[in-house]
């Protein structure tokens, strides 16, 4: 079974070298029930009703205060959705779901088997399918280079460049969100954020001089500030290094200079 991307990718397309991700350790639950739309439209960050038979999308569970509780990709198939996510969030995912589903004519089916994504440009990374099957070319997503696209593409990894303590405007998610699809749980600081543009920091990508590595969690420091964020995610990229990392607002311009590990880095924004 395989979902279909959607047609219009938010990003051009910047070159990397294609690559293939085996994905078969990621949870993923087959929702059905006479209640699966309504059920995940009001929990969702995703616009599930307007997702067409084949189409899938990028969202978050929040917590009532809009925080993200997990990263999710949900596809409309048939009459089920398909719901995946990183493995360190399948059980947690799921619990989520089960709590909130008290009085809902709503099922979660897991399901497991060989699965794969291929992230051909980085403007195609957020809209790949996961698609069911091997594939001969599938590497770790730990590899070096799927580690380097999903860096350069601002692909999130739980733990490291999200968790409970982030909003999902504060990263790649912000180009999901609909604004537009009413209630869900932790809709209203969402909107408030977004009705009055005043959030605190950003998810930028930064090149840093040298190849030097540097770990995540090293400050980001600015001319204007000392404390202008922290690192997610780096990796070696030549005589550089590609790092994440979230960036005070009065910081975050594309273009300007930072400093990381004692190095000049230059701010981007996502894909880079």
């Amino acid at each position: 079974m395989t979902t279909t991307p959607v047609t219009k990718p938010v990003a051009p397309a910047m070159p990397v070298t294609p690559v293939t991700i085996d994905r078969s350790a990621w949870g993923r639950l087959r929702v059905t029930g006479g209640d699966r739309v309504r059920f995940l439209q009001g929990l969702t960050t995703v616009n599930v009703e307007q997702l067409a038979d084949g189409a899938h999308g990028w969202g978050a569970i929040l917590n009532p205060k809009g925080r993200v509780l997990s990263v999710i990709d949900v596809a409309r198939i048939g009459e089920a959705f398909l719901i995946a996510c990183e493995p360190s969030l399948a059980d947690k995912t799921r619990a989520i779901l089960e709590k909130y589903a008290v009085m809902d004519d709503v099922t979660f089916e897991p399901f497991e088997g060989p699965a794969h994504q291929t992230w051909d440009d980085l403007g195609t990374v957020w809209f790949a399918p996961i698609a069911e099957g091997c594939s001969p070319d599938a590497v770790a997503e730990t590899a070096p280079a799927a580690e380097l696209v999903r860096i350069r593409a601002g692909f999130l990894r739980y733990g490291a460049d999200v968790d409970e303590d982030h909003f999902p405007f504060e990263t790649p998610l912000v180009k999901f969100l609909d604004y537009g699809k009413g209630c869900y749980v932790g809709q209203e600081p969402v909107f408030r954020v977004y009705s009055q543009g005043n959030a605190a920091r950003m998810l930028r990508g930064i090149t840093v001089e040298g190849a030097d590595p540097i770990a995540a969690g090293a400050g980001v420091k600015h001319a204007t500030k000392d404390n202008a964020g922290l690192v997610t995610s780096a990796i070696v990229d030549g005589d550089t290094v590609r790092v994440l990392a979230y960036v005070h607002r009065t910081c975050w311009e594309p273009g300007g200079s930072v400093e990381i590990a004692g190095r000049r880095g230059t701010i981007h924004e996502l894909p880079w």
